[in-house]
């Protein structure tokens, strides 16, 4: 075998985050449609007099912008930066990729609270909610459970000199 054929399994992929494929996609899809519903909203935001309203559709397309480029870099393949903000927003743990998603999707609802902004930021900030659980961890087993309950117990009988409620 040579040097680079030993070298490629050494090589850690992003999946020390803890999440399984079908919740990595299951963020990734929430995103794209978090995306399409800031950009679509944004714009119909943008049609009107008010500047907040204005100023929060603006936000709204930025958004989506952002959105895409994070979550899916291949619909901005012309832009030379969007590996690169793709690559680096992969070594996000999710808590943060929750922050920044949840962040940029109260934004424009506190500029300009109206049914458009409310409902065009639900989905993006699904995502960031999304990508929290995601930092909670997987759900523990019974049998695991089971045995810590059993060793606090039995901890708890050892600290009070009792077993099964009768003193020793």
């Amino acid at each position: 075998m040579s040097t680079e054929e030993t070298a490629a399994p050494t090589k850690s992929a992003p999946d020390d985050d803890g999440m399984t494929w079908w919740y990595r996609w299951l963020c990734k899809i929430a995103g794209v449609l978090g995306g399409i519903s800031c950009a679509i909203s944004g714009v119909w935001n943008c049609v009107t007099v008010n500047p907040l309203n204005i100023a929060a559709g603006v936000w709204m397309v930025l958004n989506a912008f952002v959105l895409f480029l994070c979550e899916v870099p291949f619909c901005c393949q012309f832009i030379e930066f969007a590996n690169a903000v793709a690559a680096r927003a992969d070594k996000l743990k999710p808590w943060q990729k929750a922050f920044f998603y949840c962040g940029m999707a109260l934004f424009p609802v506190f500029l300009s609270f109206s049914f458009t902004t409310l409902f065009g930021n639900a989905i993006a900030f699904a995502t960031g909610v999304l990508y929290g659980l995601a930092s909670l961890g997987k759900k523990g087993d019974a049998v695991t459970y089971a045995r810590l309950q059993h060793q606090k117990q039995g901890d708890e009988e050892r600290m009070t000199g009792t077993t099964n409620g009768a003193p020793e």
